[in-house]
């Protein structure tokens, strides 16, 4: 039990050090001499508990989401409105970007186009947020002009990627993923706008929406 015990406690510290080493030194510079560094254990053991570099990381992505989403899944789930959920995706793309969660993300899908390995894992990552931020789209956008017009599966992905595309773009050029946050919250205030309108103006709206090539169409 005592052996069991420390292996675990190994492989916890082997999947935050890959982690870790995500953030400090990237997909290119990480390898098992700067995770075991980073987890403080012999890189022997990289080997030995995940056989490879690349499965250890695609264990530690695996790991890493479920461990953001349960953070943020109460606060999602509270959720009761599109522009509140806009500005939700802010506050947390904020939190995530300071922690280095995100890098982490980008560095992974980085290491995808190359490390055939990584590519189902860290896709099984995003699809723990899209899985999340779809349940709340379809919440929200219920009875309002956009539901049966937009494609909350399809939206999902998108801000799923969003978040990742902002955080490699904040690199080089903060003052653009600002005009980019900002945009979709004006866009957010509109669509909260339209909302407000009377039912017969909102069903003139929805109408023309389907019109114009809505799924419901």
């Amino acid at each position: 039990m005592a052996q069991d015990a420390k292996g675990r406690e190994t492989r916890e510290k082997l999947l935050d050090g890959a982690l870790r080493s995500l953030v400090e030194h990237g997909i290119t510079g990480t390898s098992a001499r700067s995770v075991a560094a980073a987890a403080g254990v012999n890189q022997a053991l990289v080997f030995y508990h995940f056989g490879s570099v690349d499965e250890l990381l695609a264990a530690a992505c695996r790991r890493g989401a479920e461990q953001r989403v349960a953070r943020h899944r109460d606060r999602l789930r509270a959720v009761t409105g599109l522009t509140e959920l806009l500005a939700f995706g802010r506050r947390m793309h904020e939190e995530e970007r300071d922690a280095g969660h995100v890098a982490v993300l980008a560095q992974l899908l980085a290491g995808a186009q190359s490390h055939p390995r990584l590519a189902p894992a860290t896709a099984a990552g995003l699809d723990l947020w899209v899985e999340e931020i779809e349940a709340v789209l379809r919440r929200v956008l219920a009875g309002t002009p956009l539901d049966g017009f937009a494609d909350p599966a399809g939206l999902a992905r998108a801000v799923a990627a969003s978040f990742v595309g902002l955080e490699l773009y904040e690199g080089v050029d903060p003052e653009g993923a600002e005009a980019a946050l900002t945009a979709l919250e004006q866009l957010g205030a509109l669509i909260a706008a339209v909302e407000e309108l009377n039912p017969v103006a909102r069903k003139a709206v929805a109408y023309t929406l389907r019109r114009s090539g809505g799924r419901g169409r």
